[in-house]
């Protein structure tokens, strides 16, 4: 595709989704062409900032525009999987902030359709940009970590005083941020590495006015799944309320010969720890050591570089941005991996099935947990 082709995007959802306006505007290879939102105030206030002409109160109505090229939904958790599936119906590329969908049934239909039309479906996945996972990539790639013995993803957030969506949601049906990172960075040659069967137990107990809308009582969940044609399984922690944590969005690699740790709280450096051998023999306070995580702007094109910085945020003082540490400086990352992906210069990562396997741990995690921990094995879509 020639270097100048745009992709017109229309964004769905404008209270996250306002973040990754400038980053598209900013693109060489966007035209940040429409936003769409219910509230026409809110709608008109958030247009009129950024200058985008097309404005929207009904995604139907973006669809059915032919001027549109891609949606990027950011829209409630309940209405990815209708969306998206609309989305791709209408022979729109879809990008789409996690998790793919809450349902077996719609993230199945999602990749049938999405192979039937042929249209790029990407699910906005952060951590798996951010700037620690790429660090953790780049130390595996390069030999550092040596060979892969074990996995860990942990994401603790509290959820009171979110959207009414929210309150009493399985923990494990937003798991992608903790089971991501876990099954990319065994991904080899474009090939993904797949989740295979999960067991998954629930622990403690939410307030009982959180119960009743999803039947959930589990206050944590703590699930491990094994890998299809790998020896390495993963451990992954969810938790949403009524449990004492600052915000943590992590990832561990316990490797052969060093294993990277995500820091414990916001503000501090992540830990590597290094094997202690006969060539290089040290004390065992000289094992761990705390390094600092470079940025990764050097992989982008150079206008967006400067998005992976929080203070280049338009809308940075969203709290799912500040609880979420910047989220590693992914959305540049993820903007471009996106137009790349639509412009044919490269896979979709994830795609859609990639999306639905990481999706599904969850899924089938939390019913598990519902099962006293019964192994179930993870549908292949």
């Amino acid at each position: 595709m020639p270097s100048d082709t745009k992709v017109r995007v229309a964004i769905i959802g404008l209270g996250f989704g306002a973040e990754f306006i400038p980053i598209y505007q900013a693109h060489p290879n966007a035209e940040m062409a429409a936003v769409c939102r219910r509230n026409k105030g809110e709608l008109e206030s958030c247009a009129n900032k950024y200058g985008i002409p097309k404005r929207f109160t009904r995604f139907e109505d973006v669809l059915a525009d032919p001027e549109i090229d891609a949606v990027h939904i950011n829209s409630p958790i309940p209405d990815h999987g209708p969306q998206t599936i609309a989305a791709l119906k209408a022979g729109k590329h879809v990008a789409c902030t996690v998790p793919m969908a809450t349902t077996k049934e719609q993230i199945r239909e999602i990749v049938e359709i999405q192979r039937q039309v042929g249209k790029v479906y990407m699910m906005m996945e952060t951590v798996v940009y951010s700037r620690e996972y790429l660090f953790a990539k780049e130390l595996y790639e390069t030999g550092q970590l040596g060979r892969i013995q074990f996995l860990r993803g942990s994401h603790q957030q509290d959820m009171d005083g979110w959207p009414d969506y929210w309150p009493g949601l399985p923990p494990m049906w937003y798991a992608t941020h903790c089971v991501s990172p876990c099954l990319a960075i065994l991904s080899t040659h474009g090939k993904p590495a797949l989740a295979n069967a999960v067991s998954c137990y629930g622990s403690g107990r939410i307030r009982e006015e959180l119960i009743p809308k999803y039947g959930s009582s589990f206050a944590v969940e703590t699930a491990t799944f094994s890998v299809t044609g790998s020896d390495v399984c993963a451990e992954v922690t969810r938790s949403l309320f009524d449990v004492a944590r600052q915000y943590r969005e992590s990832f561990d690699v316990s490797g052969s010969k060093k294993s990277f740790e995500w820091q414990q709280v916001e503000n501090e450096d992540p830990v590597i720890h290094t094997k202690n051998t006969p060539e290089t023999p040290r004390s065992e306070p000289e094992i761990p050591t705390r390094v600092k995580v470079p940025d990764y702007a050097r992989l982008l094109p150079e206008p967006i570089r400067k998005f992976t910085m929080p203070a280049t945020i338009q809308d940075a003082e969203h709290l799912s941005f500040l609880q979420g540490g910047g989220h590693g400086g992914s959305h540049p990352h993820l903007v471009h991996n996106f137009l790349a992906a639509v412009l044919g210069q490269q896979p979709a990562f994830p795609d859609a099935p990639t999306s639905a396997n990481w999706t599904l741990v969850g899924i089938c995690a939390h019913e598990s947990a519902l099962k006293g921990g019964e192994q179930l094995k993870i549908p292949v879509y």
